[in-house]
């Protein structure tokens, strides 16, 4: 533990601005005087208090509640004050210095200050000390970030399961699994001469083969989480006048970007977020891509051409009625080509051919893609379940949890080693050495999803993607 982790540290624990309620929050070892003497009385522990909070003059900066938990029953496991008091920023700042000013307040017995060393909380400190004297694992520790914030119901609520421990279980379940394996194969280089005859008597290839396939289905539902968390970023892009800004709007349900007759109208990308069934999407509308003199146009062409270079999905917004002219056929080519050209081959092109409500009956509609209406709202549905299943979004199980790229990448890497260990096992003269080796570097690879084996500098990474007061 590095040595600011001993510091007793103290921030404002909610959001900046205006509110209702605003918080201060100190966390430290011995905070009973620093109470005492911010308080005028001493507090019973977990019982909420009505008290004035008073300056180093005596005046009254603000009257609120106070709440102090004693460690190791408190959020961050040390002592913990809470004061609580009206949201304003200046009543909270001066309660915040106060707190500051108090803790180098000599004691009358000693002359020494009354909590030597209270500073300011880095971003997360108070969860990363929760972490650290071990109230809550790192993936809850993540799932508080995650559920602050979440952009979706189905995301809120699974990270409120991962911060129960939901995610933690199933990980604690495989490691358990995969302890007891490592116990038989390792046990069996200390008797070389009857290794092959004791694994099979345990049955250890039917035990890696169970948890190969515990493994798949948390790997499944991880992967589910982080889309949940992260969603996607979808790109919508064609040529001018092909309905962009209309498809935009049609799926945010808002008027977010402008939209006219006139070529040219969206100079720079507009963004929202919108969710399908749960599943957060980010949707990007883009200047149309043509040939243009007009600098300020040629800049966001050229930004928009940068968003599909790194689009998770690309939508390609066709007009069915420039459709038959050559010259908007050459331009719709050359897109293509270039998409082709700048894309990962992983990364999919929805081809959606829009204003359907704009056809005269009886013409020849296109094979493949999606015919739709921006104005009239027609193919909208069908584009939403497509843009699902361009996600990767199955129809999501009860008690789904949130989850994180790290951790896919995580049970990936253990899904690996696992495979390399079932090769092993199965061979004729399997090297027992090497099976351990794999079976042990896939526990490190679980083991780094709740923190039990992970590095100060991946912590680092994570806590300071937290709120300060958090």
């Amino acid at each position: 533990m590095l040595s600011r982790h001993h510091d007793p540290i103290a921030a404002i624990a909610t959001a900046p601005g205006r509110g209702a309620v605003g918080i201060v929050r100190v966390s430290g070892k011995g905070l009973e005087p620093l109470v005492r003497l911010l308080c005028g009385r001493t507090l019973k522990p977990r019982e909420a208090t009505y008290l004035p909070f008073r300056d180093a003059q005596g005046q009254a900066i603000d009257q609120g509640l106070a709440l102090y938990f004693p460690g190791p029953h408190s959020y961050t496991g040390e002592d913990v004050l809470e004061l609580q008091a009206h949201g304003g920023p200046v009543v909270l700042q001066l309660l915040l210095a106060r707190c500051l000013e108090a803790a180098h307040t000599p004691e009358a017995s000693t002359g020494q200050p009354l909590l030597p060393g209270l500073r300011l909380a880095q971003p997360g400190e108070f969860t990363e000390r929760a972490f650290l004297n071990d109230k809550i694992d790192l993936a809850q520790a993540e799932a508080i970030a995650d559920l602050i914030d979440a952009s979706t119901e189905a995301a809120a609520r699974s990270a409120s399961r991962s911060l129960s421990g939901a995610f933690s279980q199933q990980i604690h379940l495989l490691r358990d699994a995969l302890i007891h394996l490592r116990m038989l194969v390792e046990a069996t280089l200390d008797f070389p001469e009857e290794e092959i005859d004791f694994l099979r008597q345990a049955d250890a290839d039917g035990q890696l083969a169970h948890l190969r396939q515990t493994l798949a289905g948390v790997l499944q539902r991880a992967q589910q989480g982080a889309l949940l968390r992260e969603g996607i970023k979808v790109v919508i892009a064609g040529q001018p006048n092909a309905g962009k800004s209309s498809l935009l709007n049609a799926l945010a349900g808002a008027e977010l970007a402008i939209v006219t007759p006139i070529a040219g109208t969206t100079r720079d990308k507009v963004q929202q977020t919108i969710q399908i069934e749960g599943v957060p999407l980010h949707i990007i509308d883009t200047a149309g891509l043509r040939d243009s003199s007009d600098e300020v146009e040629r800049i966001g062409i050229e930004r928009a051409w940068s968003e599909i270079s790194n689009a998770d999905a690309v939508l390609f917004l066709h007009d069915l009625t420039r459709t038959h002219t050559p010259d908007y056929q050459q331009a719709d080519a050359t897109i293509a080509q270039t998409m082709r050209a700048s894309l990962p081959p992983q990364v999919p092109v929805l081809d959606l051919w829009n204003k359907s409500d704009c056809l005269p009956p009886g013409q020849t509609l296109p094979e493949s893609g999606i015919v739709l209406s921006a104005r009239t709202g027609a193919g909208l549905d069908a584009l939403r379940q497509q843009l699902l299943a361009l996600a990767g979004w199955q129809t999501a199980a009860e008690g789904l949890f949130i989850a994180r790229a790290r951790h896919v990448q995580a049970l990936h890497s253990v899904s690996d080693h696992l495979d390399t260990a079932a090769l092993q096992l199965q061979g004729h003269s399997p090297a027992l050495d090497l099976l351990a080796e794999e079976l042990r570097l896939a526990q490190n690879g679980l083991s780094a999803i709740t923190g039990e084996f992970t590095s100060d500098d991946l912590l680092g990474v994570i806590f300071s993607s937290f709120c300060i007061g958090k």
